[in-house]
């Protein structure tokens, strides 16, 4: 796979030297067991996969370099990069601007920017109808151009369903960057509709089966479908894509309903003629992000602390999927492990930032789970290892805990 050049600032030590290590144990991946560091009075759990994916390096790498190539000019990130704050802060602080936020609300004014300015597409990319904005300006939108290859897959898939007559059902969060480019480009080439979780597959599917009327999908999915949408017409034929960072299992739930539907409505042998099977938009970082998650739901931990921006979606799944057995911590980055005594989280489920006190339990030995989103330097885990062992005086140094995994 192809190495990136990413600002230093971005690397660790620590966990650069693990993922080593289990490369050249596992080269093949096949292990999603997490790697164990034991410091003696505290032991973390390290999953196996986490941290910077492909695509966020790929648009990382972009845009560090399109500083360099362009002294002196005004540049412009159209949203936030990726999603997580220390990114975008360096990134600001170095004299970009972003033209809205991660609501598509317009910080900047069109009418400010000129043909000799520098736009960067971030890497969830972006509708044609921005494209088209950027066009009429004079700036090609595609010179500086950060998209994920893995989300551009996604609309690959989306398009060549539109040319054999499919409606495309994009499994996403409507108002996700991300969601929003996919929808974008699967309307020019196909019906297309928009649903958040199974919950919503499950209407869709009653929908398609007439257990629930024309005049209800209007209504509940307002807002989430191509304009001209046709239910009795544009639901006889349909294949699912995803938003890459959504949980890969629900996904794959969603899709294995709506065949299911497809086949009591059509029969199994008219299935192809009626549902598309798209299995390969989802993101392989994601899946082995996720994968690694499970796994460290088989072992026993205190409490579980994942790394990343708050509103990164493939963070907050994994967040999810921990929070099924542990007490889980979702932090920014090590600032928000306060002392010895008090840390300070962002719960998923009300939206609001938290502190716990005590949340060290008073034992010999604290067993802690340690993960990171797609989006976040493997530089802030070490920081977070870093400052949860320097509460214990008695722990081992890192150089000799390395050398016994």
């Amino acid at each position: 796979m192809k190495k990136f050049e990413i600002p230093r600032q971005y690397r660790s030590d620590i966990i650069s030297r693990i993922k080593e290590i289990s490369r050249v144990k596992d080269p093949r991946k096949k292990d999603y067991s997490p790697t164990k560091l034991d410091f003696g009075p505290v032991i973390f759990l390290i999953a196996r996969h986490f941290g910077f994916c492909y695509g966020v390096e790929n648009a990382i790498e972009i845009a560090y370099k399109t500083l360099e190539e362009n002294p002196g000019k005004q540049i412009y990130l159209l949203s936030e990069m990726i999603h997580n704050p220390r990114v975008n802060d360096d990134l600001q602080n170095l004299g970009v601007k972003f033209l809205m936020n991660t609501s598509g609300y317009m910080l900047v004014d069109w009418g400010q920017l000129t043909k000799d300015d520098v736009v960067i597409v971030p890497a969830f990319g972006t509708t044609k109808e921005i494209e088209n904005k950027l066009k009429e300006i004079g700036i090609d939108p595609y010179r500086y151009n950060t998209t994920c290859p893995f989300v551009e897959k996604v609309w690959k898939t989306a398009s060549n369903l539109g040319e054999s007559d499919f409606t495309v059902i994009v499994h996403g969060k409507n108002y996700h960057e991300e969601t929003r480019a996919t929808f974008s480009h699967a309307v020019q080439n196909a019906p297309s509709v928009i649903i958040r979780d199974l919950r919503e597959a499950k209407i869709l599917a009653d929908i398609i089966k007439g257990n629930i009327s024309n005049d209800d999908f209007y209504e509940l999915f307002e807002g989430k479908y191509s304009e001209g949408f046709n239910v009795d017409k544009d639901l006889q034929k349909i294949g699912v894509v995803n938003q890459t960072t959504m949980l890969a299992t629900e996904t794959e739930e969603i899709s294995n309903l709506l065949k299911q539907t497809i086949i009591n409505m059509y029969g199994e042998e008219k299935l192809t003629d009626h549902f598309a099977d798209t299995r390969d938009t989802l993101c392989y970082a994601t899946n082995d992000n996720q994968r690694a998650t499970l796994k460290l739901l088989e072992q026993e931990a205190d409490f579980a602390i994942v790394v990343g921006g708050y509103n990164s979606s493939n963070t907050s799944h994994i967040v999810e999927l921990l929070e099924k057995k542990f007490k889980t911590f979702f932090i920014n980055s090590a600032d928000n492990i306060e002392s010895k005594n008090t840390i300070s989280y962002f719960d998923i489920n009300t939206k609001e930032e938290r502190r716990k006190n005590d949340y060290l339990p008073a034992k010999d030995k604290v067993r802690i789970i340690l993960t990171s989103g797609a989006s976040c330097p493997d530089s802030e885990v070490d920081a977070v290892i870093n400052k949860l062992v320097s509460f214990y005086s008695e722990a081992a140094s890192i150089e000799d805990v390395l050398l016994n995994i």
